[in-house]
C-alpha cells in the first residue's frame, strides 16, 4: 500500500473511532484559520507539560526554533514513554533521568533524521526558570534539563534562585510565589518574561501598561493531522495575540506559549492566555504570540498536559509526533 494511502486510511480510522466515542466532528466554519503574518524569527515556551513540549519542539525541530524558554520541567525525552518512570524521574528526582542516555538518543535520533541536526542547537538561547520550592518538579531534574542544552553548546540562562512553586511567575500573577494552585499564574516579585525575551533577542523595549493588540480565537483541527484536535488530546481552538503593528505587516518575531496541566480551556479558560505577561511585551515589541490549547480528552490524560511521556504515540518526542506536527503546521500557517 501506498503511503498517501496509508494516511487516508488512518484518517478514516480516526474519524470511525470519533464518531464512536461520541467526538465532535471538526468544523471550519465556526472559527476562522489563522492568519498569514510577515513573521521572521521563532520561539517557544512554556510551563509544566508545557515547558517539557517547549524542550521537544526545540530539539526536535531547531531548525525552526531560534530559542526557547522552559519553566517548572526537566529535559527533552524525560519521559522516555511511561508515565510511571516519567513521573519518578521527572518530578521527584528520585532516580536520575538519564542525561547522558538521553544526550545519546539525540544523537542517534539526529542522525537518523527523526529530529533536526542536534548541531543546530550551539549557540541557541535557552533560558529556563526554576523555583526552589517547586514540590512537582526537583531542582535536581531541572538542573539536568539546562546541563542537556549545555553539553549541545546551547547558550542558557538559569533562574533558579526564587522561593517559587509550580507556577508560570509573571509581576502580575494573583498566587503569591511559593504556591502551587489554581491558575497557576504566581508572583516572585520579578519580571522573568522580560529575562526570557532579553536573553532570546539581546534586548526588549519595556512591555505596554495596558494590552492594546487583540486577542482572537482560531480552528486548531485544521492544523492537527486527520483533522480531528480531540483525538490527541488537543482544543479544537487555538488563541492568537496580535499587536496592532503587525496585523498591519510590520515584519515581527513569533511566540509560541504553552500552558501546562490543569491549565487549559476546561480548567481555566482562557487565562494563561490572557494573562502570561508575554502580551504586553508583545506590544511593544512587535512579538505575535500562539497559545495552543491542549484540553483533557482520551489518551489517558484527565488532566490536560501536553504530550511528555507517549500517551499519543511512542515517537511523541520526534518529528513525526502529532502534537508537534500539529503545533508546526500552525506555526507555518501563521508564516514562522
Amino acid at each position: 500500500m501506498k503511503l498517501g494511502s496509508l494516511r487516508s486510511a488512518a484518517v478514516t480510522l480516526t474519524a470511525v473511532l470519533a464518531a464512536a466515542l461520541g467526538l465532535t466532528a471538526p468544523t471550519h466554519a465556526g472559527e476562522p484559520g489563522l492568519p498569514r503574518l510577515n513573521i521572521t524569527d521563532t520561539y517557544v515556551t512554556g510551563i509544566s507539560s508545557g515547558g517539557f513540549m517547549a524542550s521537544q519542539l526545540q530539539v526536535a525541530y531547531s531548525g525552526t526554533f531560534k530559542g526557547a524558554g522552559i519553566v517548572a520541567a526537566g529535559p527533552y525525552y524525560c519521559g522516555k514513554g511511561g508515565i510511571v518512570v516519567g513521573l519518578i524521574a521527572c518530578g521527584t528526582g528520585l532516580i536520575s533521568t538519564d542525561p547522558e542516555g538521553i544526550e545519546q538518543i539525540v544523537r542517534r535520533w539526529s542522525a537518523e533524521g527523526r529530529i533536526d541536526p542536534a548541531s543546530n542547537l550551539a549557540g541557541k538561547p535557552v533560558y529556563t526558570y526554576h523555583g526552589t520550592k517547586d514540590p512537582l518538579v526537583r531542582t535536581s531534574v531541572s538542573d539536568e534539563g539546562v546541563q542537556l542544552y549545555r553539553d549541545f553548546g546551547a547558550r542558557t540562562a538559569y533562574h533558579d534562585t526564587d522561593p517559587a512553586g509550580h507556577g508560570w511567575p509573571t509581576p502580575n500573577a494573583p498566587l503569591s510565589c511559593g504556591t502551587t494552585f489554581y491558575p497557576f499564574l504566581i508572583n516572585c516579585g520579578n519580571d522573568p518574561q522580560g529575562e526570557m525575551l532579553g536573553h532570546w533577542l539581546g534586548r526588549v523595549n519595556p512591555p505596554a501598561a495596558t494590552q492594546s493588540g487583540t486577542l482572537s480565537r482560531h480552528d486548531q483541527n485544521r492544523y492537527v493531522p486527520g483533522g480531528l484536535a480531540q483525538w490527541y488530546s488537543m482544543g479544537s481552538g487555538s488563541f492568537l495575540y496580535t499587536p496592532d503593528s503587525c496585523a498591519a505587516g510590520v515584519a515581527c518575531k513569533l511566540v509560541v506559549a504553552l500552558h501546562g496541566c490543569m491549565s487549559d480551556n476546561k480548567f481555566v479558560g482562557d487565562r494563561f492566555a490572557r494573562e502570561s505577561h508575554l502580551n504586553e511585551y508583545a506590544d511593544t515589541n512587535d512579538l505575535v504570540i500562539l497559545y495552543p490549547p491542549d484540553i483533557s480528552l482520551l489518551r489517558g490524560n484527565p488532566q490536560g498536559c501536553w504530550d511528555w511521556w507517549g500517551y499519543t504515540g511512542r515517537d511523541y518526542a520526534q518529528k513525526s509526533a502529532p502534537q508537534m506536527r500539529a503545533v508546526l503546521n500552525e506555526v507555518r500557517a501563521l508564516g514562522g
